[in-house]
């Protein structure tokens, strides 16, 4: 396992990305988001891809992207919130680096959420209350995977210092 390689796992608005810049900055380590990486390798973006090849083509997209892609030898990596559940993505996460579940309730999903939703076409038609509803159902869904990460961090008040420190990468 890779000590300077870092995945970032967890639902979509749980801060992988704010996260993942901050700690990079902190430790002088590269930030790569996943999603941004394939939606440059592709040429349009995630939701245009999953209409045009449906999910199983984006998900084989997102494995090779993941695990053929050479990353830097520190690296902070924001991964897509199904990345973990596919294939044998997180045995190879764990294999690789270390693996950082961010975890926060339903309820404070939906609230980070919200004000985003148009930029997110998964969730944009969804009520609060119903947005609530569809992240229970898929954390229960995705939980097992994410709890096989080596590290579960609770999201709330989460900071660079503190990952890093978790990390033993300050």
């Amino acid at each position: 396992m890779n000590r300077n390689l870092v995945f970032l796992i967890g639902f979509m608005g749980c801060g992988k990305s704010t996260l993942g810049r901050k700690l990079a900055a902190r430790t002088g380590f590269d930030f790569i988001d996943l999603d941004k990486t394939i939606e440059g390798k592709v040429g349009c973006t995630i939701a245009d891809y999953f209409r045009e090849y449906g999910e199983q083509g984006f998900r084989e997209l997102e494995r090779d992207s993941l695990q053929k892609t050479i990353f830097p030898d520190c690296a902070i990596i924001a991964t897509g919130g199904g990345a973990p559940c596919f294939f044998d993505n997180m045995d190879w996460m764990n294999r690789n680096g270390q693996t950082v579940y961010i975890n926060l309730t339903p309820q404070t999903l939906a609230d980070r959420l919200e004000h985003g939703k148009a930029e997110r076409p998964l969730i944009s038609r969804f009520s609060q209350e119903k947005l609530v509803e569809f992240i229970t159902e898929k954390l229960q869904e995705r939980e097992a995977f994410y709890k096989e990460a080596q590290h579960e961090l609770n999201g709330v008040g989460l900071n660079a210092e503190k990952l890093a420190e978790v990390l033993g990468i300050s």
